[in-house]
């Protein structure tokens, strides 16, 4: 499945499906090969910063947002080719937006705080002098706001 055809998808489908789609394409992308807990947290950085509205009104409006998740970094022509892997993208995705409807103090948190990431294995980003909040797998999260 072509990167560029699921978030033209996303595009028409209704809410809260197309946001599902959104994050469920970018754990994918972002941290397809990472343990679970990881994939978890990834979706709930991207929840946080949709909380914090600096990055958009909608999941897939954050982590479509330039340079910021991998949806809008990764070529369009990118080919999602490990179904199980979409699957357990899909279901996390799921799993974030219920417990991100929770009130705050209700909710299950992985890297509390944390509204950045990176792989350690390819970037150094100015910005990863922050907070570190927790390194999983091969990413670590970040508090920078």
């Amino acid at each position: 499945m072509k990167l560029e055809w699921l978030l033209w998808l996303a595009s028409l489908l209704p809410q809260p499906l197309a946001d599902r789609t959104c994050l469920a394409t970018t754990v994918y992308l972002e941290a397809r090969s990472e343990p679970v807990l990881g994939q978890k947290a990834v979706a709930e950085v991207a929840m946080r910063r949709l909380e914090a509205g600096r990055w958009g009104d909608s999941v897939c409006a954050v982590v479509n947002a330039r340079g910021q998740f991998a949806p809008s970094l990764v070529s369009p022509r990118y080919t999602l080719r490990n179904a199980n892997a979409w699957g357990r993208a899909w279901r996390i995705a799921g799993e974030a937006m219920t417990n991100w409807a929770l009130p705050p103090a209700q909710r299950q948190l992985v890297v509390p705080d944390a509204d950045h990431f990176y792989a350690q294995s390819i970037a150094n980003p100015a910005w990863s002098s922050a907070r570190v909040v927790a390194v999983i797998g091969g990413h670590a999260f970040l508090h920078v706001r």
